[in-house]
């Protein structure tokens, strides 16, 4: 093997590995910004990126679980902007707040359950299932909603977005929420059979078969469970920006993948961290930052964006061939 190639590959197996390689990235994006700008390092503007990255971070969990299956889910931002709507237009029209944020969160499982039964009994693919649930869930919730926009008054819908003071760093109820929900999960990935199961299917859901797992059930009940924490971000959401708005949240179906993939989940199944979930979440929010302090347009964000979720997967798709 030529010694370049060599390089090549000691350095996709390190950028591969989660999550050393998305920490990696993380570090040397943190550095560049932290050169190139002396406000990147403060408590208030790294407080910023973690308030920023709450809502995301939390629908980034449940695209991980999904990805995990070697699934994917499109309508990951249709489905928590339809628990804003629901509860916001509720709360607005003089509903208590707990019960319209219940159902809120109900409503958004129950699209889960629709995708995931749909996935695991007609066998559909999650990519032309989780499409259409993205046009279905949309217009319903632009049809509930009138067209129009709802403030955020109450203070349960609002709760997430109320702060404490560390030093001189602000931090948010939704996002001490929001690290407890990726500490809660990686639990069940880890140290339970369901978690083992989810990820014996992504790498063959026939094998995971004949050694007894019940796949059709774990797929459901990841298609379920993913749609809950929809539901927890759409709440999350509301603290964020009190404003239920059905256009709200047109990005986060891709950057939620992003997120993912950047964080080293393999879109091929099977492989992947919650922690490195967790460090491509951070990558987005720390480069969106970092580039807008510096002054650079908006679109180059995305061109940048871009490029990292495309050597995500190749470096991902090299790592298997390596394997093979």
């Amino acid at each position: 093997m030529a010694p370049s190639s060599s390089w090549i590959g000691r350095a996709a197996r390190v950028l591969t590995t989660p999550p050393l390689g998305p920490l990696i990235v993380l570090v040397a994006f943190a550095a560049v910004f932290t050169a190139m700008s002396d406000r990147f390092l403060t408590p208030g503007n790294l407080s910023l990126i973690a308030q920023q990255s709450v809502i995301i971070g939390t629908l980034a969990i449940g695209q991980t679980l999904v990805i995990l299956t070697a699934g994917i889910d499109l309508a990951t931002g249709a489905i928590a902007v339809l628990g804003t709507i629901v509860a916001g237009k509720l709360v607005d029209e003089g509903h208590a707040a707990l019960p319209a944020l219940l159902l809120a969160i109900g409503l958004c499982s129950l699209v889960g359950l629709v995708t995931g039964t749909l996935v695991s009994r007609l066998k559909l693919p999650p990519f032309i299932v989780t499409l259409g649930m993205l046009g279905i869930v949309t217009a319903a919730t632009r049809l509930f909603s009138g067209g129009g926009a709802f403030p955020v008054m109450d203070d349960l819908l609002g709760w997430t977005g109320n702060t404490l003071r560390l030093g001189g760093a602000v931090i948010t109820y939704g996002i001490l929420i929001m690290l407890g929900l990726y500490g809660l999960v990686w639990y069940l990935l880890n140290h339970t059979a369901w978690g083992k199961h989810v990820y014996a299917i992504g790498n063959s859901p026939e094998a995971a078969r004949l050694v007894g797992i019940p796949v059709r059930r774990r797929i459901l009940s990841v298609y379920l469970f993913a749609a809950f924490l929809y539901g927890i971000g759409a709440w999350l959401a509301l603290g964020r920006i009190p404003n239920a708005d059905p256009n709200a949240m047109q990005n986060a179906n891709l950057d939620s993948i992003t997120a993912v993939v950047i964080g080293g989940t393999s879109l091929f199944g099977g492989r992947g961290s919650l922690i490195g979930t967790l460090i491509g979440v951070l990558i987005v929010g720390v480069l969106r930052n970092g580039l807008t302090l510096i002054g650079i347009d908006p679109l180059w964000q995305d061109l940048v964006t871009g490029v990292l979720v495309i050597a995500a997967v190749a470096l991902d798709q090299l790592s298997r061939w390596r394997r093979v």
